[in-house]
């Protein structure tokens, strides 16, 4: 395992929120990532809750907009926030492309080249960065939850469906529910994973579903107002698929709100708070 390098540290709501970076075998790149440890966890370990970010994020972004540090000090969770992507001067990218490469990893394992070298994001958070966490912080690896937004809210479903025994519980702020029919995701799978739309149902919530994988519930909110919902989103297609298979679904429609930071902020400790009655707490 490579050295956890300490980007920075600063004490809030009596936690330490963190900034890392290391040198990863999986992606072959330099990873960073954020973590709040809350102060629960100076008595012991404590659950873990993941997040995962969408399009152009990085660590970053739900660190300085997504306000989620008051909710996981009060309940005792910490909170890890991966990169979305590989980076770096030899990583395959298409600069003009938001929707592709950098920032766009769509947490999957690539096997198309020049894709299949670095991005494999997929395998980075189940194995290599879940290694790290559980050999770096105080967690709690037996208690672990899984959320998102937007391609992050898609990876949070995909990944919670094929690893139920792990998680104990996973929701998502305006997720892509089908991305391999999705005009904005459909694109980005090709190039990934090859022209055979088989191979892209193993990283498709709907799809998942539809072959037979379980999980006991979702949260899931989405704004009435934002301008992918029709296009991009579409969570009609998960509850659908949810009341087929019976899973329970719980799918808000928020009213007036969009697709950015305002909206998740807003709904943030909501979504905390349920994870953390689901982990125990």
């Amino acid at each position: 395992m490579s050295a956890l390098e300490i980007i920075s540290k600063a004490k809030s709501h009596g936690g330490i929120q963190g900034v890392y970076r290391h040198d990863s075998n999986v992606t072959g790149t330099p990873m960073t990532f954020a973590v709040f440890v809350p102060p629960q966890a100076l008595s012991g370990p404590v659950p873990v809750l993941w997040y995962l970010s969408g399009l152009t994020c990085t660590h970053a972004n739900v660190m300085e907009k997504g306000e989620y540090r008051a909710a996981a000090a009060k309940h005792g969770v910490i909170i890890v926030a991966p990169d979305t992507s590989p980076r770096g001067a030899d990583v395959a990218d298409e600069p003009d492309n938001w929707q592709f490469g950098s920032g766009a990893g769509f947490y999957l394992d690539a096997t198309q080249e020049p894709y299949a070298r670095h991005y494999r994001m997929y395998s980075y958070l189940i194995e290599e960065l879940t290694s790290l966490i559980a050999a770096e912080f105080p967690a709690d690896m037996s208690r672990q939850g899984i959320f998102g937004h937007s391609m992050g809210g898609h990876g949070a479903l995909t990944i919670a469906l094929k690893h139920p025994n792990r998680f104990a519980s996973c929701s998502a702020f305006a997720p892509i529910v089908q991305p391999s029919t999705a005009d904005w995701s459909r694109p980005a799978l090709e190039k990934y994973l090859g022209a055979d739309m088989q191979a892209w149902r193993a990283y498709d919530a709907v799809a998942l579903i539809e072959d037979g994988k379980r999980f006991p519930e979702f949260l899931v909110d989405q704004g009435s107002a934002d301008p992918f919902l029709t296009t991009g989103l579409r969570p009609q297609l998960l509850a659908d698929a949810c009341a087929v298979a019976g899973i329970p679904l719980t799918l808000n429609l928020r009213e007036g709100y969009d697709h950015s930071y305002y909206f998740i902020s807003t709904f943030m400790a909501d979504h905390i708070a349920w994870h953390a009655r689901r982990l125990g707490l």
